[in-house]
């Protein structure tokens, strides 16, 4: 056998190096393929996800909230109304007033020929129902502008919406982790005796109170993790969950996320972290988003579900 030469050691040390990228996607390529009923799903959900934000009153047309002083408030194009709405056809300079009784009452009066509609039909004076009305507010309309009342904690403020926003016209779509069905995790609601009520802060500095049946209790990679979730009412089956997680900020959305989830009659909840989305505030500086609580902080990284893109706010 011949001795190797310096030329024949150096010849194969090249050889090797040109090698090591198959041997990796050799690697990358042995991972146990994604199930394709699966990756539909969540490709499905996405795409909901997608539609629902870009639709024409979505969170990308958010372009203002104001809030309400007490009496008088007047609205329309020209700047110097204390709710301003956007320069576009059909908004006058002057368009009507707001007012706020000391009941918290709001109700609109609007100039002649203003053209501002309620339902499709002109409106001259009437009380507005809130968001926080069960059947939601009443949606004012000047030309393409939309507007309506929001209420939070005490304060109640004019929300306005344009689908011409640039943040809408502009955007690039969303980012994601890829699905991974590692990030679909059953857990267990501990529920409370009775559902309790928990102060949940918001981005605006108020905090809201909001109801909280239990606690999930469920485990990630050996760790016994939890998190408490929100409802409606004591008797609600569709969980909302705010968390946090050591992603948030250099890989997802800084103020957490959101998720959906449902309870069973035995308590089980899945918990699909690849269906975790940002808040409405990632887009839109008019938002009041609510904040994760601290004890849904989690220690681990969520590498699933929404993260953070260029058209984040």
């Amino acid at each position: 056998m011949k001795p190797t030469t310096p030329t024949h050691r150096f010849l194969a040390v090249l050889l090797t190096l040109a090698m090591l990228p198959a041997l990796a996607a050799c690697r990358r390529n042995s991972r146990p393929a994604v199930d394709p009923a699966f990756a539909a799903s969540e490709a499905a959900w996405r795409s909901k996800r997608l539609a629902r934000l870009t639709r024409p009153d979505g969170w990308l047309t958010l372009v203002g909230l104001y809030w309400l002083k007490p009496g008088d408030n007047p609205f329309g194009s020209d700047p110097a109304n204390p709710v301003v709405l956007p320069a576009a056809p059909g908004v006058p300079p002057r368009a009507g007033v707001f007012v706020l009784g000391n009941d918290g009452v709001v109700s609109v009066r609007c100039e002649a020929g203003a053209g501002v509609t309620l339902n499709d039909q002109p409106v001259t004076r009437t009380i507005l129902r809130t968001d926080a009305d069960q059947n939601g507010p009443d949606i004012l309309h000047a030309g393409r502008i939309m507007f309506y009342v929001i209420r939070r904690a005490d304060r109640t403020g004019i929300r306005v919406k344009d689908p011409e926003s640039p943040t809408r016209t502009g955007f690039k779509g969303l980012n994601w982790y890829p699905p991974d069905p590692k990030w679909v995790v059953t857990g267990h609601l501990e529920r409370f005796a009775e559902p309790r009520k928990v102060e949940i802060s918001t981005v605006i500095g108020t905090t809201e109170e909001m109801l909280a049946p239990g606690i999930i209790r469920f485990t990630v990679d050996g760790a016994d993790l939890s998190l408490t979730p929100l409802v409606s009412s004591p008797d609600d089956t569709a969980l909302f969950i705010i968390f946090a997680d050591a992603t948030s900020g250099p890989e997802t959305y800084g103020a957490g996320r959101f998720l959906n989830a449902r309870v069973s009659r035995d308590g089980t909840v899945v918990l699909d972290f690849n269906r975790a989305y940002n808040p409405p505030c990632a887009f839109t500086p008019h938002a009041t988003c609510p904040l994760p609580p601290p004890e849904n902080v989690l220690p681990i990284a969520i590498r699933a579900g929404e993260k953070i893109s260029g058209s984040h706010h």
